[in-house]
């Protein structure tokens, strides 16, 4: 059996003939033209070397299969992987209650299967809420792993491919929960959801609850104005002053590493507003804040490396060594472009942060809206109850945390300086050209425009 990881989690254990039967359900469904290579079967036992070759051949035909836009979204593969993860995690198909948390911290009880794919539970959690149908494209189920001070870390949005309660209940640890959030990042979409009581409560509470975890920086009048709004229960006048406010709408990632402005620098990035922002600390412990706009992000790559376990054979290693990087190639200044490295155990999702944002930046461009009638499946109706859920309004804003220091911007942009560059000469054996993600929101600028 292979072990297929995505996303950076042991996802599911498959055979080579049950890869041989995706390739030819996809191959008679989309034509040989548009799948790529399959390994080859051989007639006798494959040797050691063999073996190594063939785990290596079909990663590279997953990859490619999973990066096509038309068969990485097809319905086939992603039931495949659906299907696969449900027999090597061992969950039998059955009814079940399943939690999913609010912002506020308000769980929402939802009676599904344990087939049911992530499109189907966050229907199960909207119908919960009575959260409309066009509005339900607005909001993301996400895996989060709750922090000591009650905080969440972000671990992934989840996927068509999963099954949220297999997902969730495969880690066998009460830390990691899934959450409603919503998943845009232009605050003008704001606008759409408030129209709906549920979808106003919803982001309100969001709004409320990263407020009180500093995710949006506060000063004392501010404070005083949002807390007085809270009292009024002007919701709509409270998110509108929060969306002036600094890092509105943003992710905030757990404290990382970067090679920027210099290797070994103590980052904290957050994600908003088609931009990464770096609040740095650099070796001599001053502190720097700047942006990389994705606009100007040419490609970016994830990458992992496993150290070699010192254990036993087939053990495998610690997930503490596991590291992960992500990496984008920045226009700095005209004809310019440098490599910029974050190490992360969450470098996945921000990758997926940034795709999600080019993805909102192109459809805007074409003159799309990402307001869409939610499809419904058309295999029957999903097994829940049929009460509705209010969304409780959370507490009144406590005071600032006075030990929370606003940060001091000290210049409005990174200083440009040397950083460790990954040369084409020196990647190409082993990151092929499908393991970056090339950005098509990308924009050549001249120094002008800097």
């Amino acid at each position: 059996a292979y072990n297929i990881h995505v996303n950076g989690v042991l996802h599911c254990r498959v055979r080579y003939s049950q890869l041989l039967g995706l390739h030819e359900q996809l191959r008679k469904e989309y034509g040989a033209n548009v799948v790529p290579a399959f390994p080859p079967k051989k007639i006798f036992t494959l040797t050691p070397a063999e073996v190594e070759q063939r785990r290596e051949q079909l990663e590279k035909y997953m990859q490619a299969v999973r990066q096509d836009p038309t068969l990485g979204g097809s319905e086939t593969f992603n039931s495949f992987l659906r299907k696969a993860q449900q027999e090597t995690q061992q969950i039998p198909t059955e009814e079940v209650v399943l939690e999913v948390l609010l912002s506020n911290g308000q769980k929402v009880k939802v009676a599904i299967l344990t087939s049911d794919q992530t499109e189907d539970v966050l229907e199960a959690v909207a119908s919960k809420l009575d959260l409309p149908d066009d509005l339900v494209g607005y909001f993301s189920l996400f895996l989060v792993r709750e922090t000591k001070d009650g905080a969440f870390s972000f671990v992934r949005k989840l996927q068509e491919f999963e099954l949220p309660y297999v997902s969730v209940t495969s880690l066998h640890n009460p830390e990691f929960q899934i959450i409603l959030r919503k998943s845009y990042w232009d605050s003008a979409y704001d606008d759409d959801v408030m129209e709906h009581r549920v979808g106003l409560n919803l982001l309100y509470a969001q709004t409320v609850s990263d407020i009180e975890h500093g995710w949006i920086l506060v000063n004392k009048e501010q404070h005083r104005q949002l807390k007085s709004l809270q009292e009024k229960v002007s919701k709509k006048e409270f998110i509108r002053l929060a969306q002036t406010l600094k890092y509105y709408g943003y992710l905030k990632f757990d404290p990382c590493v970067t090679d920027f402005p210099e290797k070994g620098c103590h980052v904290v990035v957050s994600a908003g507003n088609n931009e990464l922002n770096f609040q740095v600390r650099l070796p001599n412990e001053q502190i720097k804040e700047g942006s990389f706009k994705v606009t100007r992000m040419r490609c970016w790559r994830v990458t992992s490396s496993v150290p070699m376990s010192n254990g036993p054979s087939g053990s495998s290693p610690g997930k503490s060594e596991v590291k992960l990087e992500l990496a984008f190639e920045y226009l700095m200044s005209k004809d310019r472009l440098q490599w910029v490295t974050i190490t992360s155990p969450q470098a996945i999702m921000l990758s997926i942060c940034l795709q999600s944002m080019v993805d909102e930046l192109m459809v805007k461009k074409s003159g799309g809206s990402i307001r869409k009638m939610f499809r419904r499946r058309v295999n029957g109706a999903l097994r829940r109850s049929d009460s509705q859920q209010a969304v409780k309004s959370p507490p009144l804003l406590d005071s600032p945390d006075a030990s929370r220091e606003p940060m001091a911007k000290l210049s409005s942009k990174l200083t440009s300086v040397s950083l460790r560059g990954i040369s084409h000469s020196s990647c190409t054996n082993d990151v092929g050209a499908n393991d970056f993600h090339g950005n098509y929101a990308f924009e050549g600028i001249g120094d002008e425009d800097l």
